[in-house]
């Protein structure tokens, strides 16, 4: 009997290691497929043809991180899912949904914080207009999905409050974010400086006073040492420029890994970022746009890493009829 097949859809670096941690609870039952992120029509046109849409997951740094990996852990590629067809799929965002994926079942993985729901949100809502105008705030609206698996139980009453379904929601935890204490083992060689996590709103065409942000982490450091981490799809040319302009001669990194700088700092601040919660979890004093109070309920399960195997249980389940002991995925908390 043909083996079922789930085609597991990328994006960011971070969305494309999410699915490939729900794909290794599955690929010794299931044929597992990945696909970068990807659109249909004039959508899919630009992204091949121009560069109008790099500023996406459906192309430059997000789409070569994505390649990349897939390339170095020797995955199954199908791109688009259009060399078979799937009786699942699995995906990290719902502001696009390709056409194929609404003819199928599919899983919706949260794949971290939303952008605040500002004046876009509500005119998506009020005017139906394309999700994606208002960015992240808008993940989970579509309601296409069978199931959306979510960080943690502040976050199933966050997206509720937001008008999903109940019977909709999953809390699962999610892959990335659910072993923080871990990233204290590493072996990043600077420590008891304050870390500023920039962000890519301008490359995405949101607001952002860099220079007022900026001056406001200087105050905050008060005088200890600084040491920044460049989003990866910001210009990098600029950012550097800027700070050197504001702060001084201060380590600025591009790459490298933003949990284990995190783990080894006295202090973090950042804007609109999922990393906030890195540092929350870790015990550290942290900055960031949104209320503090507000971060710490929604604050993701740890779970010990056991949420890519959470999220596999649900793919089982529409796929094979497994019951879920939904209940089960809270009681791993720690």
């Amino acid at each position: 009997m043909a083996r079922k097949r789930i085609l597991f859809i990328g994006g960011s670096l971070n969305m494309t290691r999410m699915t490939h941690a729900v794909a290794r609870h599955l690929e010794d039952e299931f044929d597992c497929w990945f696909s970068p992120f990807y659109s249909d029509g004039l959508y899919d046109i630009l992204a091949s043809n121009s560069r109008l849409l790099d500023f996406t997951v459906l192309g430059g740094n997000f789409r070569r991180q994505t390649d990349a990996y897939l390339r170095q852990h020797n995955l199954p590629i199908d791109y688009r899912g259009a060399a078979r067809e799937y009786d699942l799929y699995v995906a990290t965002t719902d502001l696009y949904v390709p056409k194929n994926l609404r003819r199928r079942p599919f899983i919706l993985i949260q794949e971290g914080m939303t952008d605040p729901e500002g004046f876009m949100y509500h005119m998506v809502k009020w005017f139906k207009l394309p999700r994606y105008v208002a960015s992240t705030s808008t993940n989970g609206l579509s309601h296409q999905y069978q199931y959306f698996c979510v960080a943690s139980a502040g976050y199933r009453d966050f997206f509720i409050r937001k008008g999903v379904r109940p019977e909709k929601l999953v809390v699962t935890g999610i892959p990335n974010f659910d072993n923080i204490a871990a990233n204290r083992d590493n072996d990043f060689p600077h420590r008891g400086y304050v870390l500023v996590a920039t962000s890519d709103a301008r490359e995405t065409y949101k607001m952002d006073n860099r220079r007022k942000f900026l001056r406001r982490a200087v105050e905050i450091a008060a005088g200890r040492p600084m040491i920044f981490k460049l989003h990866p799809n910001e210009k990098f040319e600029r950012a550097t420029r800027e700070i050197r302009e504001v702060v001084g001669d201060v380590p600025i990194y591009t790459d490298g890994n933003i949990d284990h700088m995190i783990a080894n700092c006295e202090a973090l601040i950042c804007q609109y970022s999922t990393v906030v919660y890195v540092g929350i979890v870790l015990g550290k004093e942290v900055h960031s746009y949104f209320d503090e109070d507000m971060l710490r309920r929604l604050t993701p399960l740890q779970n010990g890493g056991q949420s890519g195997r959470n999220i596999a249980q649900v793919c089982r389940h529409i796929l094979l009829g497994e019951p879920v002991n939904w209940e089960e995925f809270l009681g791993q908390a720690t």
